[in-house]
């Protein structure tokens, strides 16, 4: 008989809606998996459960005497904490809760890391000076890069800057680390679909891709990066899977994916039409593969397209995935197109963490109207790629919608 999947869920701030998410959807939950929980207990008492669902209230009372929860901070307690609002206490409950949920899974003693949200101001205050997540995750598990990707059914975006000033990522934009970007992007999503012909489509950074240096000349050298990352697919031997990023730490096996197994089961890509570089123009192909001759399947780069219809483009399925140059060009047209059902990703960690794709959302807390759907999705998707990972046929079903996830 197979075994469960193993998730290891992290509180995020306690004084945000991370708790009441969970004890939302703690049935749900163990109903995919084995969970440990790891944050601050604190968090319970300061919920005002008479007023919430008797599920809910059960949920709650169990959780506070379950063997399941690991508390990091036992120290802080209620009195520490302000419902609603980020302060030092809860920025430090938050950022242990993440250390030990990573030592859970870089232990094997779980399958995939889930993080609820943490406040970056709160964790500023607590004394670590980490931009988020992702960052602090790569530096716990020693891995050379990591790439922030939001992986949905329509829309897969990875982000090549994440969380720093729009003046800063001008003024350091470059070839070569762009290169990198699209190159480890088409290297991980390789893995997770098994698609070896992944068509990415890369944004350009002015207005209309700079309608010809009208707007500026920054898409000449995006235009050099697109060289420079199919160059760097050249060698790429799809039998042995051997990518340009080897040496970056990965939880999922070379080879082909399982059987059956796709990213999103149900989204069946419907050929388009394909704008495609070659030797400085655009050619137009009707099908899947690539234009040029080529003994062996490798990804395909398009671009730079302008950002303002790139991502409509990616969702009639035209393109397999988009890189975008910096948070907002990718994160706004994610959070409008797919607002309960884009996951955060994290690309390069020896295991796999996904995350809902919003914030502490500190003026909800308490008041039990969060929309715990985000949330479900991402654990979903971490039992999915466990099972992937693991090639065990672990799926999850949100009950609500009946989706198949």
């Amino acid at each position: 008989m197979n075994r469960r999947p193993r998730l290891v869920i992290t509180l995020g701030d306690p004084s945000g809606i991370g708790p009441e998410l969970l004890v939302r959807s703690l049935a749900t939950l163990e109903s995919w998996a084995d969970l440990q929980i790891v944050g601050a207990k604190a968090a319970l008492d300061l919920l005002d459960l008479t007023q919430t669902r008797p599920e809910w209230q059960s949920a709650a009372h169990r959780l506070k005497t379950s063997e399941i929860w690991t508390d990091p901070t036992p120290e802080i307690s209620a009195q520490h904490l302000v419902l609603g609002q980020g302060t030092a206490a809860s920025g430090r409950c938050a950022v242990e809760a993440v250390r030990v949920g990573a030592e859970f899974v870089m232990k094997g003693q779980a399958d995939a890391l889930v993080t609820l949200p943490l406040s970056k101001s709160a964790a500023h205050l607590a004394g670590f000076k980490i931009p988020g997540h992702t960052e602090y995750l790569q530096q716990l598990s020693g891995s050379p890069m990591t790439r922030m990707a939001f992986v949905s059914p329509s829309l897969c975006v990875v982000l090549h800057t994440v969380h720093q000033s729009l003046r800063s990522v001008v003024e350091e934009i470059n070839a070569n680390a762009v290169a990198e970007t699209l190159s480890f992007a088409a290297d991980r999503f390789i893995q997770l679909t098994g698609n070896c012909d992944l068509r990415v489509a890369l944004c350009a950074l002015n207005p209309h891709a700079g309608e010809g240096g009208a707007f500026g000349c920054e898409e000449t050298m995006l235009q050099d990066a697109l060289g420079m990352a199919e160059a760097s697919f050249l060698n790429f031997d799809s039998t042995s899977w051997e990518g340009p990023f080897g040496h970056v730490p990965s939880p999922f096996p070379p080879g082909p994916s399982p059987e059956g197994w796709e990213l999103y089961p149900g989204r069946n890509a419907v050929p388009m039409p394909l704008h495609r570089r070659q030797n400085g123009m655009e050619l137009v192909s009707h099908s899947n593969r690539p234009l040029a001759p080529s003994s062996s399947p490798a990804p395909q780069f398009f671009g730079p397209l302008p950002a303002d219809t790139v991502f409509q483009r990616a969702v009639q399925q035209e393109f397999d995935l988009v890189v975008a140059l910096y948070h907002d060009q990718g994160l706004i047209p994610v959070k409008v197109l797919e607002a309960t059902r884009a996951v955060n990703l994290t690309l390069g960690l020896p295991f796999i963490r996904c995350s809902p794709d919003h914030g502490t959302a500190f003026d909800k807390a308490g008041c039990w109207a969060a929309d715990a759907t985000n949330f479900l999705e991402a654990a979903a998707l971490a039992v999915r790629l466990a099972g992937r990972s693991q090639r065990e046929p672990w799926q999850a079903v949100i009950p609500e919608t009946g989706s198949w996830l």
